[in-house]
Order: structure tokens, then C-alpha cells, then sequence
């Protein structure tokens, strides 16, 4: 136990000393904002951060803007602990996800594991720090998982900001997104309205569908969407429209049955107005399975260092949107504890870009990172003992959310 506290000691040291490095780090990211699968200022600067702390830096992994960084080994079977790193923007409003600060907080426990890994004086196990990108849209982390990847991870962990702090309970909903495009022709909407088929009026109907159906779904469930071309001259019958809607629901299981609705809302948009109709989904994000040994020791480990969370009762009735974080929590334990920033501000908002850019989010940020890299090292020195129940957690979870 000695040996442990020691441990999480130089952990928590290691980060404090290098808190203005990681600062900086972050700063380069958010005065930089870069969309999906084209973060390579911040790849680079998280690569070089990593490489000059001693990581073996593997860039370009799988995909340009993804990197691998790995410290010790799994000799006779030791347990590979992953932490991962996001740093994609949003169009327009840059990082108001915080996600510059979720790259700081793994490169930050990054280094405070590999120093307190070093310090113990024996293997510990093997620390592998992961960049995702493209979490925005982009399923930079489905990938990886279709790469093989998270084959040889043991467990997976990462932070994300925002106006609380919760752990376990708040449900990361699954997700996939739902493009259609309507098909008619057009025509002169005064001399011969009657050869025109209207787009526009099978999107407006679409939506209006849509609208209907929300009297008859699960409070749980949520869809949202905008008519994003309906053409731009009154005086054409519009020939092609497009709207795309956000489909989320608590679990995959559910999302089949919601997107079959909205197939069908939208399929009779289009019967209904003479129009043609495509379609597509986007790969799915899988809603967020906590592992609850891995909440435990989370829990206990940030709350030691004066983290405050939110109760149980309410945090069970929050929903904090998707990510495709829960796509790596059906394939290894994991979790996604979300923290508190100084702000009222909820994220993809103008305030949280501002937010997460100043020095007020930087204390948090760090306490994080110290409480995930004390995390894993209780993984770490229990060893095959916690690993175990952190198993049979997961199997026990992974069956509840697919029955």
C-alpha cells in the first residue's frame, strides 16, 4: 500500500511539475482549431510533447492524425492501461467541446504514470497513451477499433469537460446520423407549376413527420435536424432538398428501432410528393458502458483530491449527448467522467470555446489527469485481483446493454 501511495505521490508531482508545458500544450491546440481528420498541428504537438517525455511515438497511426505512445511492457502478462487524447474542433466556434483540454489532461496523466512507473523500480505493466481524432463526426475512434487496436488494451479512459462533475450515471446516448436527399424536378413556379415535383415540400413534410412522431417516443430518445438545401430561387420549383436529422437514443439496441421510424417518416415524405429519394447513416456511436470497479476507484481517487460530484439521484437523470467513446466501451472496460469548468456554459457553445481557453480550466484539467493516472495505477498494483472484477463488470454490462 506504501509503495502505491508513493506511486500516485510522484504521479501527482510529475503533472504539477509540468503544468506549464501542458498548458502551453493545450494553448497551441485551441489557438489552432483543426476539424476531423485534419488535427495535424495538434498531432504534431502532442507527438513531440509525448516523444520529448521519453514515450516511443508511433505517428500517423492508422490514420494522418492518430498516434500511439507506449511506455514499459507486459512482460509475463502484465495489463496494458490505454488513456486517451482528443483534440478536434468544431466548424465555426473552434473548441467549444474543450477538446484541447482533453488532449492536455491524457498527455498530462501520461506523464505523471510514466514517472511514477519509472519511481516504482519494478514493471508495472505497459501504458499506452492513444490520440483519436475526428471524435466530431469523423468516428476516428471506430477505426481504431476496426484496426485492431484495442486488442491488446486492457483498459480505456479519457476525461471531457464541461459544466459538472459526473461519473457513471449521466447517460452518453448512442447516436448515428441520417442524411436524405429528395430528388424532383423543376420548373417555372408561375408559367407551369404543374411539371415542377417539389424537393422543398418533401423536405417540409420530412421534417413535419418527424415533428409528429416525437408525441409517440421514449422520453429518452432525442432527434434533431435541419433542412440544410432547399434551393434558393422562389420562382423554381425546387428540384432537390436535403435534410439530415441526429437520431440518439440510451441504447444501439434502441437506435434500430428509431431509425426504421425515421426511414419511414421520410420515405413517405417522399411518396407523398412525387419525389425520388437517397439515404444514408453514419456509422453508429455506441452510448457510453461505465465500467463500475473502474467509477469506484475514479470516484474515490478524484474525490481525494477535492473533486466535488455531482449526487447520484441527479446525475441518473442527465444526458450528455455521444461520443464515439462508447464504441471502445463495448470493446474494452472503460470509462468517460465528465468535470466541472468555472462556467455556466454548456459544451458546443461560444462560451465553452472561450472557456476552455482560459486559465481557469487549467486546475481542473490537472486534477483529472492526476485522478486518471492514480486510477490505473490501483489497476496497476492490485494487478490480476482488480482486473478480474473489472472483467466480470464488463461482461456482465456489455450482455445488459445488448439484450
Amino acid at each position: 500500500m506504501a509503495d502505491l501511495q508513493n506511486a500516485k505521490q510522484k504521479a501527482c508531482e510529475a503533472i504539477d511539475g509540468a503544468a506549464t508545458d501542458l498548458n502551453m500544450l493545450s494553448q497551441e491546440i485551441w489557438n489552432n482549431p483543426e476539424l476531423h481528420f485534419e488535427e495535424h498541428h495538434a498531432h504534431q504537438v502532442l507527438a513531440d510533447f509525448l516523444e520529448k517525455n521519453g514515450f516511443n511515438v508511433e505517428r500517423k497511426f492508422v490514420v494522418d492524425t492518430a498516434f500511439r505512445a507506449t511506455f514499459g511492457s507486459q512482460e509475463n502478462g502484465g495489463i496494458n492501461a490505454c488513456v486517451i487524447c482528443e483534440y478536434d474542433a468544431l466548424p465555426e466556434i473552434g473548441h467549444a467541446c474543450g477538446h484541447n483540454l482533453i488532449g492536455e489532461a491524457g498527455a498530462g496523466a501520461g506523464l505523471g504514470l510514466k514517472v511514477a512507473m519509472e519511481a516504482a523500480g519494478k514493471p508495472l505493466g505497459k501504458l499506452t497513451v492513444l490520440g483519436t481524432p475526428a471524435e466530431e463526426g469523423g468516428a476516428g475512434k471506430i477505426k481504431l477499433i476496426e484496426a485492431d487496436v484495442f486488442k491488446v488494451i486492457d483498459l480505456a479512459m479519457m476525461v471531457h469537460p464541461t459544466n459538472t462533475n459526473c461519473i457513471g450515471s449521466p447517460s452518453c446516448l448512442a447516436v448515428t446520423v441520417f442524411y436524405v436527399t429528395f430528388h424532383g424536378k423543376a420548373s417555372h413556379a408561375a408559367y407551369a407549376p404543374w411539371e415542377g415535383v417539389n424537393a422543398l415540400d418533401a423536405a417540409v413534410m420530412y421534417y413535419q413527420n418527424m415533428s409528429v412522431m416525437r408525441q409517440q417516443m421514449k422520453p429518452t430518445w432525442r432527434i434533431h435536424g435541419v433542412i440544410s438545401n432547399g434551393e434558393t430561387r422562389p420562382n423554381i420549383i425546387p428540384e432537390k432538398s436535403e435534410v439530415t436529422f441526429h437520431l440518439r437514443t440510451p441504447t444501439a439496441i434502441e437506435l434500430c428501432e428509431l431509425k426504421e421510424r425515421a426511414f419511414a417518416c421520410a420515405e413517405g415524405a417522399a411518396k407523398a410528393t412525387g419525389c425520388k429519394m437517397e439515404h444514408s447513416f453514419s456509422p453508429i456511436y455506441a452510448n457510453v458502458v461505465s465500467n463500475n470497479t473502474l467509477v469506484k476507484l475514479y470516484t474515490e481517487n478524484a474525490e481525494n483530491l477535492g473533486v466535488k460530484f455531482l449526487p447520484e439521484n441527479q446525475a441518473a437523470n442527465m444526458i450528455m449527448g455521444s461520443t464515439d467513446m462508447g464504441n471502445v466501451s463495448y470493446v474494452v472496460p472503460s470509462i468517460h467522467p465528465f468535470y466541472g469548468l468555472q462556467t455556466d456554459s454548456v459544451y458546443h457553445s461560444q462560451g465553452l470555446t472561450a472557456v476552455s481557453g482560459a486559465p481557469e480550466a487549467q486546475e481542473p484539467t490537472l486534477v483529472h489527469a492526476k485522478a486518471m493516472a492514480m486510477t490505473v495505477l490501483d489497476v496497476f498494483f492490485q494487478g490480476e485481483d482488480i482486473m478480474k472484477q473489472i472483467r466480470e463488470d464488463f461482461t456482465e454490462d456489455i450482455k445488459e446493454n445488448e439484450s
